[in-house]
């Protein structure tokens, strides 16, 4: 078994792909590697491809009319990005998506799983759950705006997020919060304190 196909059988590990199915995925996914600070996907793109995460962490994002930056995801390893909206209909993009650490990710074109879902059946089980899984979370994150505190947004967040905070910068964190980077200073102070007392 290659690297690559060794790869594959990472990627969808929760399934039991044959030889000749991991080599069909293989020819149909592409690896890139990006730098800290590098653009996957920025706003009135067209959308053809969604990316698995190797290794990094990369952010997603909108301006809005004013300016202002809204984090709307982070996705570390083993979790899958895109702006499902514009993939899922091949349109542009209203998302942006960075690296905010060194990235390794794999990309599948719309056409391509679409031609995989025929041959592979399983595949059809694999892509349904992780969509119920990101839809399930997605909803879960409004409900939390909308009931949450700040504080217990954040505690929320670390456990989403675990060791990544140190590599992401306060006002992306804040940002994805709905809260200033004072806010946020002052939620991390208040948690110190009451772990110090």
């Amino acid at each position: 078994m290659t690297v690559y196909n060794s790869m594959i059988s990472q990627i969808f590990k929760d399934i039991v792909l044959s030889q000749n199915e991991s080599r069909m995925i293989d020819e149909k996914m592409e690896r890139i590697v990006l730098k800290k600070g590098s653009s996957l996907l920025q706003a009135h793109d067209t959308v053809y491809h969604q990316y698995y995460v190797d290794q990094g962490c990369l952010r997603t994002y909108f301006i809005d009319t004013a300016g202002k930056e809204h984090t709307i995801q982070f996705a570390i390893n083993d979790w899958w990005i895109s702006d499902y909206t514009a993939f899922f209909n091949t349109g542009k993009s209203i998302m942006n998506i960075e690296t905010i650490q060194d990235t390794i990710v794999y990309k599948i074109s719309r056409s391509n799983m679409e031609k995989l879902l025929l041959e592979i059946p399983q595949l059809e089980t694999f892509f349904r759950k992780k969509m119920e899984g990101a839809f399930a979370s997605f909803q879960k994150r409004i409900l939390a705006s909308l009931s949450q505190t700040a504080k217990e947004r954040y505690l929320s967040f670390i456990t989403t997020y675990p060791n990544i905070e140190q590599s992401v910068k306060n006002y992306h964190i804040a940002s994805y919060l709905g809260i200033t980077t004072e806010s946020l200073s002052r939620i991390r102070k208040e948690i110190t304190h009451s772990s110090v007392s």
